[in-house]
C-alpha cells in the first residue's frame, strides 16, 4: 500500500534546511562517470571526523541513537521516501544533534554525491526483503549494490546487517561471499545473547515482541 504523502510535506522539508541533500539531479540510468555532485564532508559537518552510512534510515530511531553515543563519528543517511525522511530530520533536529545529515534517495545514486573511499561503515537495517525472484536485484545486499559500497568504504572497513527476514539473510550470505566479502559475527538468533552495545531499531521490537528472530551479520574486505 502507497503510503498518503504528508500534509505541508515540502514545507516540514525545507524547514530542516541542510539536514538533508537531495540525492534527484543524477542521471536516471545511474550513470555517474560524468554526472557527481560529491560532497564535501569536512565541510558538511565542520569537521575531519570519520564517517559512517545507514542505507534506509526510516524513522530514524537508529541513527539518532548513535549519533548521540558516538559524536565522535559522523553519519549520513540515506532514505528513499521524503515523507519518511522528514521524520528522520525533525526528530535529529528536535534533539539538537550535528553529526547527523539525511540523504534522500535511492542507493543507486550514491557514488554521485559520495566521495570514494570515505565510509568507514555501512548500516543496512531491516532493509525490505524484495521477496519476489524477479526484485532480488532491488535487495540492498544483491551484488550491483555491493559494487556501489565498494566503491564507498575505506578498505578493511565493514558492512553490518540485521533482519528479520531468513531468506533474505541467506541471499545475502549467499551474494557477500560470492563477490569476496569476509563475514563475521553471524547471528541466527540476536536477541538470544544480545549484545550490550543493540540499538533496537522501530521494526526489531515489533518483531522481536512477536517471538520473531533476528539475523544479522557483519561482513568485511580483508
Amino acid at each position: 500500500m502507497r503510503m498518503r504523502r504528508k500534509k505541508h510535506l515540502e514545507e516540514r522539508l525545507a524547514d530542516c534546511g541542510d539536514m538533508i541533500i537531495y540525492m534527484d539531479r543524477a542521471d536516471r540510468n545511474y550513470q555517474v562517470k560524468d554526472n557527481k555532485e560529491l560532497i564535501d564532508c569536512e565541510a558538511l559537518f565542520g569537521n575531519s571526523n570519520p564517517v559512517e552510512m545507514e542505507i534506509g534510515c526510516g524513522k530514524g530511531q537508529f541513527i539518532c541513537e548513535l549519533a548521540q553515543r558516538r559524536p565522535d563519528v559522523n553519519y549520513l543517511a540515506v532514505e528513499k521516501s521524503s515523507n519518511v525522511v522528514v521524520d528522520a530530520a525533525e526528530k535529529a533536529l528536535s534533539l539538537g544533534i550535528k553529526n547527523v545529515r539525511f540523504m534522500r534517495g535511492g542507493a543507486e545514486y550514491l557514488e554521485c554525491f559520495v566521495p570514494a573511499g570515505i565510509v568507514e561503515r555501512i548500516y543496512l537495517n531491516f532493509s525490505c526483503p524484495f521477496p519476489k525472484k524477479s526484485y532480488a536485484s532491488h535487495r540492498l545486499t544483491n551484488r550491483r549494490f555491493l559494487a556501489i559500497y565498494d566503491v564507498l568504504l575505506k578498505p578493511h572497513s565493514e558492512i553490518w546487517q540485521k533482519t528479520d527476514n531468513r531468506n533474505f539473510f541467506e541471499f545475502s550470505l549467499e551474494e557477500f561471499s560470492d563477490c569476496g566479502w569476509t563475514l563475521k559475527n553471524i547471528s541466527l538468533d540476536l536477541h538470544a545473547n544480545e549484545p550490550e552495545d543493540n540499538i533496537v531499531t522501530e521494526y526489531e521490537k515489533r518483531f522481536t515482541e512477536l517471538g520473531m528472530p533476528i539475523y544479522r551479520l557483519e561482513a568485511y574486505r580483508k
